[in-house]
C-alpha cells in the first residue's frame, strides 16, 4: 500500500511517499480504506524521533483516519462500505489502516472525509479536557491558547456547544480570524493577554484555561484563573521546555493545574471513546461542531504538511488526502 513513511527519524525533509505492506486485521479489528488522514504535532515529533511513542522504522505517519470499512468483526456494528473515522497513534496516512473496533466511529453524512480526518484526536481530546478533566459547566468562561490550531479550534467549538463562553488567545490578527470563524466569542493577542482577559471578565478571571502551548504564557495563564479555576495542561507546542509553578499560588487562589492525557486514559478505558462520540454526535449533526480544515495536501506532500506545522503556518486541522 502507498503511505507517508518515516524511514529515518531525522525530520520532515526525510518523510517520503512509498510502499509498506498491507496491514492484516486481527479478530477484533476494523480494516479501513483511508480517504483522508489527519496530521498533528505528534507526527512532527515522531518524524524526528522525539515523541514518547517511537515506532520502529519504516512506519507511516498520521494520527486520524477517515474512510470506509473494508471488513469488520461480527457484532461490531460496522458494515462494509460504511463511512467511519478512527483514532490512530500513527499510520493513518496510508491507503489501508487497521483499528480496534472500540476506536472506530461512524462518520455522519453531514461531514466530508476531510472534515472527518479533523475530528478524532482534536475533538475527543477537547471533550475529555473540558468535560471530564475540567468539569465544564454551562456558563463557564474558557480561555483557549493556540486557538487557531486543531485542538484550539476544537476546544472553542466544544466549549460553545456545551454552553460555555470561549476566549481565544492567538499570536497574530490573522489567526484571530480563524478563531472567530471557529466560534470564539472574544479574541486576544498573546502579548498582554492576561490584562485583556482581566478586562473581558470584569476582573474575575476565567473558569478554565486550555493550554496546548505551555512556555512563557503558563504563569500568566495561572494568574488569569478565577477562584476555583482549572488550568488544563494539554501540550507544550511552544517548545520552550516544561513550565514550572510554585504551588503556593494554587493554594492562595484555590486553583488547580490538571494534566490532560486523553490517549493514556483511553488505552485503559477504550469504551469511553464510544461515550464521548455519543455525546458529540448531536452537535456534529447540528453543525455546532464543524471541524475547520486548514490546508490539505496530497499524500506525496506530507513532508510539506509537517514543515508548515513546524513553522506555525498551519491553522485549523492539517489533512492529507489519500484517495
Amino acid at each position: 500500500m502507498r503511505a507517508a513513511i518515516v524511514t529515518t527519524p531525522t525530520g520532515p525533509d526525510d518523510v517520503t511517499a512509498g510502499e509498506l505492506p498491507d496491514p492484516t486485521p486481527g479478530p477484533d479489528d476494523v480494516l479501513i480504506a483511508v480517504h483522508a488522514a489527519g496530521i498533528a504535532f505528534p507526527d512532527l515529533l515522531m518524524s524526528r524521533g522525539e515523541y514518547q511513542v517511537r515506532p520502529e522504522p519504516p512506519f507511516a505517519l498520521g494520527t486520524d483516519v477517515a474512510g470506509t470499512v473494508v471488513s469488520a468483526p461480527e457484532g461490531s456494528g460496522f458494515t462494509e462500505g460504511q463511512r467511519v473515522v478512527a483514532v490512530a497513534g500513527h499510520g493513518a496516512a496510508a491507503e489501508l489502516f487497521v483499528a480496534p473496533a472500540p476506536f472506530v466511529m461512524a462518520l455522519p453524512g453531514e461531514l466530508s472525509f476531510e472534515e472527518g480526518a479533523a475530528l478524532p484526536m482534536n475533538y475527543l481530546t477537547a471533550h475529555f479536557a473540558l468535560l471530564r478533566r475540567g468539569g465544564l459547566q454551562a456558563g463557564d468562561t474558557v480561555l483557549v491558547h493556540g486557538a487557531a490550531g486543531g485542538v484550539g479550534t476544537a476546544s472553542i467549538q466544544v466549549a460553545r456547544a456545551f454552553g460555555a463562553r470561549p476566549i481565544a488567545v492567538v499570536s497574530t490578527e490573522a489567526k484571530g480570524e480563524v478563531a472567530r470563524a471557529a466560534g470564539a466569542e472574544d479574541v486576544v493577542l498573546l502579548d498582554g493577554f492576561k490584562d485583556a482577559v482581566k478586562e473581558l471578565t470584569g476582573g474575575r478571571g476565567v473558569d478554565l484555561v486550555v493550554d496546548v502551548v505551555g512556555g512563557d504564557a503558563f504563569l500568566d495563564s495561572v494568574r488569569s484563573l478565577a477562584p476555583e479555576g482549572r488550568l488544563l495542561v494539554v501540550g507544550f507546542a511552544a517548545g520552550q521546555g516544561i513550565p514550572e509553578i510554585k504551588v503556593n499560588r494554587l493554594l492562595l487562589g484555590n486553583t488547580d493545574v490538571r494534566g490532560v492525557g486523553w490517549g493514556a486514559f483511553v488505552m485503559f478505558h477504550p469504551a469511553y471513546v464510544a461515550e464521548q462520540w455519543a455525546d458529540l454526535l448531536p452537535h456534529l449533526r447540528s453543525g455546532a461542531l464543524k471541524p475547520p480544515v486548514g490546508a490539505t495536501y496530497p499524500l506525496e506532500e506530507t513532508a510539506q504538511a509537517l514543515r508548515d506545522l513546524d513553522e506555525r503556518r498551519a491553522t485549523g486541522k492539517v489533512v492529507v488526502r489519500v484517495r
